[in-house]
């Protein structure tokens, strides 16, 4: 880290003055002013506090963030003057944790201002109620669970933090003392820069699971429900819905140009923040006096602080990414772009699987498919590939009750092709966000299910194994999206599902990965607001596909990185690997700026690999075209 930039972040935190620490890679790199003295966090107590909802659900105290409140707190919303209950029974602990209950801002009994879920408004109020949700499911005072669950086992002290008692309410809860989340808590440096460090690792501490890592995972983020929403006070919280997750800052939408969008924050009045930056292997605390004279959420006001200890760094030449480099695989080498393959100019998407015949079936969009072409453009036109990918030959499959005609968004795409037991899956956006069809004459004819995803899954894709689905982990299908509604619109995660071969057509029996177990098994949910990620990039997340790489035995992950410009010409491309279907992820290759245009999707056809898994080819829409480019991999 350049000593230079670190100083420029310290020099300005201590213009009001107070004391600070910079953590990396688990080091403290620097400190500054009194490390033992206690401040007065204000709303970084919200960020602190919410630790105690991903206890709740890791414990089964409350079973999912979209219950209603008032299933914990029949009393929410209620006080002595009587004010109004209009909409009380509509408000979810997610609208709680993410400022979209409603409520006004002081930490005491306000009116409702809004519909939950419809505006973004920030409140004391609304987090406080939270905290008394989280005080009832236990029956514990908070102050006593967070220093036995949470507190005591990361290191932090009595004598680091302390959480005073509730100063808007009464202070006890049917016998138990009443804590707020808006605000309340004490703490040095060091206890903050520990909760910081907690959150980096994904919930772990040492070799505890202290909160659950898809807790962590949903708390980074800008949930999807939530941004966009109209903020009530803009002149001093402008476009704060883009940027808030579970009662933490963060810079998913890149407000701070210089700073990784996966930067998230905690920040209270006086500007008490606790800035991790998982990219960076990066935690700072700071403390003290006001920083924003302007006292308001716009983000200029502390990205002097936060910056400079981002270009602390100093990155090696293969650059930034979101993940760690993989050691499985230690380097992608991409055939010079002058080997590159084009056919089926005019035509992309192209997801692949391989046939029970040895064929490979694809899709294409706005085009009209190999030589010799259809005779009309087709919004999702069928094909199948044989040969290798050094030679390869491709011919257009028609089909009645499978093509569709629209251009662009307006027509029905392949963004999915699976073949199982002789039959082949298609996953189709753009349909009223995606939908599944099914073809048992190779393609021929086609049947559409009679229902869709209507939340997220806006561009679904089939993890490919072998030919004809052979070498299977096991008796499941599982497909990846990213998760937005909209196949046109990049999101801050990837989430996926999971469904039985023999119900792929059944919407019932599908499961949706919620995270991580405290052993590292996978956690499902049928409810699938209770998704979780299963990688995180925020802004970054696209269109993909997933192979499993038999003779290195890592599934492979093809990302479009989203370019405003058109990704038929340029754009970025990333491949993750993992050992397991849901991570953890590391990376294989990431380069925003990739040497040719990758188009808007890509993929590693399973039957394109040779047996020791090292060469392969990746097919990608680049010029609209069916491009084939060969990578080793080392």
């Amino acid at each position: 880290m350049d000593a230079a930039c670190l100083a420029k972040a310290r020099d300005f935190a201590m213009s009001g003055g107070g004391s600070g620490m910079v953590i990396r890679q688990g080091r403290c790199v620097m400190t500054w002013g009194d490390q033992q003295q206690r401040y007065d966090l204000k709303s970084s107590t919200k960020a602190i506090g919410v630790t105690a909802v991903g206890l709740a659900l890791a414990d089964g105290k409350f079973a999912s963030l979209h219950d209603r409140a008032r299933m914990y707190h029949p009393q929410l919303g209620a006080e002595p003057a009587g004010l109004s209950r209009q909409w009380l029974d509509k408000i979810t602990l997610f609208h709680l944790a993410t400022q979209t209950a409603g409520f006004d801002k002081a930490g005491g009994y306000t009116e409702l201002l809004f519909e939950p879920g419809t505006q973004w408004s920030y409140s004391d109020g609304g987090p406080n109620w939270l905290a008394e949700c989280v005080t009832l499911v236990y029956g514990r005072d908070l102050d006593e669970l967070m220093f036995e669950r949470v507190f005591g086992p990361i290191g932090i002290g009595r004598q680091d933090l302390t959480w005073r008692a509730n100063s808007y309410r009464e202070k006890q809860i049917n016998g138990v003392m009443r804590r707020e989340f808006g605000s309340g808590i004490s703490a040095n440096v060091g206890a903050m820069a520990r909760i910081g460090y907690l959150y980096l690792r994904g919930g772990r501490w040492g070799r505890q699971q202290i909160i659950p890592s898809w807790f962590v995972d949903a708390a980074r983020v800008t949930p999807k429900e939530v941004r966009g929403l109209k903020v009530v006070r803009p002149e001093s919280y402008f476009n704060a819905s883009e940027h808030y997750g579970l009662l933490w800052w963060n810079n998913s939408d890149g407000q701070m140009a210089g700073v990784p969008r996966d930067a998230y924050w905690s920040w209270g009045l006086y500007d008490s923040l606790i800035v991790v930056i998982p990219s960076l292997d990066i935690v700072a605390a700071r403390a003290g006096k006001s920083l924003n004279k302007g006292r308001d959420s716009a983000y200029s006001a502390i990205e002097p602080f936060i910056g400079p200890i981002v270009q602390s760094v100093v990155l090696g030449q293969r650059g930034w990414t979101p993940y760690p480099r993989s050691q499985a695989i230690k380097e992608a080498r991409w055939a010079a772009t002058g080997s590159i393959v084009r056919k089926a100019e005019g035509a992309d998407n192209w997801p692949m699987t391989w046939g029970d015949d040895d064929w490979l079936y694809t899709a294409y969009g706005d085009g009209w498919g190999f030589e010799p072409k259809v005779d009309k453009k087709l919004s999702l036109g069928l094909c199948r590939v044989s040969g290798d990918g050094a030679d390869f030959a491709g011919e257009n499959i028609r089909s009645e009750t499978g093509e569709r005609l629209g251009q662009g968004a307006a027509g029905v795409k392949a963004s999915g092709m699976l073949m199982v037991d002789g039959v082949l899956y298609m996953l189709a956006r753009n349909a009223g966000n995606s939908q599944v069809a099914w073809s048992r004459d190779r393609g021929k004819t086609w049947t559409w299910s009679d229902w869709r995803f209507e939340e997220s899954f806006g561009a679904p894709t089939f993890l490919n194994f072998g030919k004809n689905y052979a070498g299977a982990r096991d008796g499941y299908v599982y497909v990846y999206s990213h998760d937005s509604d909209s196949a046109y619109t990049p999101a801050d995660r990837m989430v996926m599902a999971r469904v039985e071969k023999d119900r792929i057509t059944e919407r019932v029996a599908y499961e949706f990965f919620k995270g991580l177990d405290a052993d590292g098994r996978p956690l499902w949910t049928a409810d699938v607001r209770d998704r979780g990620a299963v990688l995180v990039n925020p802004g970054r997340c696209y269109r993909n596909s997933v192979s499993f790489n038999a003779g290195l035995r890592r599934y492979l992950w093809c990302q479009t990185l989203y370019a405003k410009e058109d990704a038929r010409l340029e754009g970025g491309i990333a491949i993750f690997d993992a050992a397991e279907l849901w991570g953890p992820w590391t990376t294989v290759y990431y380069n925003e700026t990739w040497d040719v245009g990758p188009g808007e999707s890509s993929c590693l056809p399973t039957k394109w690999m040779s047996r020791d898994g090292q060469k392969c080819y990746l097919v990608f829409s680049g010029q609209d075209c069916f491009s084939v480019r060969a990578v080793e991999f080392e």
